[in-house]
C-alpha cells in the first residue's frame, strides 16, 4: 500500500486518473447533498438546522485525521528519516487546514440557531482553533524556512505537540461540561443517529474523503517535482 505513495508511481499519474477522481467525488457529493437537504427527515428539536451536521461533522473528523497523519508521519520522520514522508504531511496540512476553516464557520452556523449565539469559549471549540493554529504554524514553517533539514526538523517537533492536542479535541465534550454535544459515532459502541441520517452523513464522509485524495496527490506530485529539481540544482 505505502509503495504506491513512492515519487516514481505520484508522478505516473495523469490526468485521466484525476479527471476520474473528479467524477467520482461530484457524483458521490451530489447524492450525499440530495439525500442530506431533500431526503434526511429534520431533527424533531433542531428542526432542519441539522442538516448543517452532514458538512460540520465530516469536515471535523477530516480536520483530524489530517493533522494525526501529519503527527504520526512527523514522529517517523524524526526516527527514521524516510524523506517522502514530510513531502507528504506537507502535501495533507493545506486541505486539513480548509477543512478545519469549515469546520469552524460550520459549526458557527449550527451554534446559533442551536445555542443562540454564533461562538462561545466551549472547550471543543477552543481545543479545535487551537488545532488551527498548529496548522498554520506547520505550514508557515514549510513556507518561510528555506533549508529542507531544518524545515523537517521543525515543522515535525510542531507536527507532534500538534497531535497532543487531538485527545483534547475528542473527549472535551466527556472530560467538562460544555455546551457542545458528546459523540453520535463512535467506534466502541452502535450509532445513537438513525440511519436516515447516518447514510447521508457517511456519504458526504466518502465525497470529502475524495476531495482530500484528489488535492493531496496534486500537491504531493507538485512537492516531489520541486524536491527533485531543488537536489539537482545543489548537484549542480
Amino acid at each position: 500500500m505505502f509503495k504506491n505513495f513512492f515519487p516514481n508511481k505520484i508522478l505516473s499519474l495523469g490526468d485521466n486518473f484525476f479527471l476520474i477522481l473528479v467524477i467520482l467525488l461530484v457524483s458521490v457529493i451530489l447524492v450525499g447533498l440530495i439525500y442530506a437537504l431533500f431526503i434526511s427527515p429534520p431533527d424533531y428539536v433542531q428542526g432542519d438546522s441539522v442538516r448543517i451536521m452532514y458538512v460540520h461533522v465530516p469536515a471535523s473528523l477530516l480536520t483530524l485525521a489530517c493533522f494525526g497523519f501529519i503527527g504520526t508521519a512527523s514522529i517517523c520522520t524524526l526516527i527514521f528519516k524516510i524523506k517522502i514522508l514530510p513531502l507528504m504531511a506537507k502535501s495533507l496540512a493545506p486541505v486539513g487546514f480548509l477543512f478545519g476553516i469549515i469546520s469552524i464557520v460550520t459549526g458557527s452556523l449550527w451554534g446559533k440557531p442551536t445555542w443562540g449565539i454564533w461562538w462561545v469559549w466551549d472547550a471543543r471549540l477552543t481545543s479545535m482553533t487551537i488545532l488551527l493554529l498548529f496548522y498554520l504554524a506547520y505550514m508557515a514553517v514549510w513556507k518561510y524556512v528555506d533549508n529542507f533539514e531544518k524545515a523537517n526538523k521543525i515543522s515535525s517537533v510542531i507536527g507532534i505537540l500538534g497531535t497532543l492536542n487531538l485527545p483534547v479535541i475528542k473527549y472535551s465534550v466527556d472530560w467538562w461540561s460544555t455546551l457542545h454535544q458528546t459523540s453520535s459515532i463512535t467506534l466502541t459502541s452502535a450509532p445513537r443517529i438513525h440511519y436516515t441520517m447516518l447514510i447521508p452523513l457517511i456519504i458526504m464522509l466518502i465525497g470529502m474523503i475524495i476531495y482530500v485524495l484528489i488535492i493531496f496527490l496534486m500537491k504531493y506530485k507538485s512537492e516531489i517535482i520541486k524536491f527533485k529539481l531543488d537536489r539537482k540544482k545543489k548537484e549542480n
